[in-house]
């Protein structure tokens, strides 16, 4: 089972995430993640493991944003590593995303993607959600929201997300 934090307020968003992802740890996962937005730039950290070992990671990174979201994954699609540990980005690191579910036509969009020169860096299908809300963003030069609103009526399957998007720094689309 997998969990899902996000915040956005006046506070530090990485003590509130890790903090809401400890809570959720009793859940069981096989490694964690966070994305802070950091004065436009989306910065991550994400680790096989212990969110204790996140929180080490963390404390070495500049996450001192008030945007962020967190993640605890238990592995579906891929091997459990620091790979196909949530967040996950697009090829061009404008799009953050955290998802819980199985996207089940994701192959299909996979191969449409690597017909269209997109690089995959997981196993996952969630990286397929965040390379094809990207995709569409840049080909149909849409809004954030509508990019993501058009992905999801593609998308086959069960999901609970997050999304970022540097372009849109003060904003997380959830669905």
């Amino acid at each position: 089972m997998c969990g899902i934090v996000g915040y956005i307020g006046g506070k530090e968003a990485k003590s509130i995430v890790l903090n809401g992802l400890k809570r959720l740890e009793y859940r069981g996962y096989d490694s964690s993640g966070i994305s802070t937005v950091e004065e436009k730039l989306i910065v991550t950290s994400k680790c096989k493991g212990k969110i204790s070992a996140l929180s080490s990671k963390v404390d070495n990174k500049n996450h001192k944003g008030t945007i962020g979201i967190g993640h605890t994954r238990w592995a579906t699609h891929g091997k459990p590593n620091q790979a196909n540990a949530h967040p996950h980005h697009d090829q061009d690191n404008k799009f953050s995303l955290i998802h819980n579910g199985i996207i089940e036509n994701h192959f299909t969009i996979k191969q449409f993607l690597l017909d269209k020169g997109v690089v995959f860096n997981s196993e996952t299908d969630s990286e397929v959600l965040v390379q094809f809300i990207s995709y569409l963003y840049k080909e149909h030069k849409l809004t954030f929201f509508d990019a993501v609103k058009l992905a999801l009526k593609e998308v086959v399957g069960a999901y609970g997300i997050l999304v970022l998007c540097n372009d849109e720094p003060n904003k997380i689309i959830a669905a």
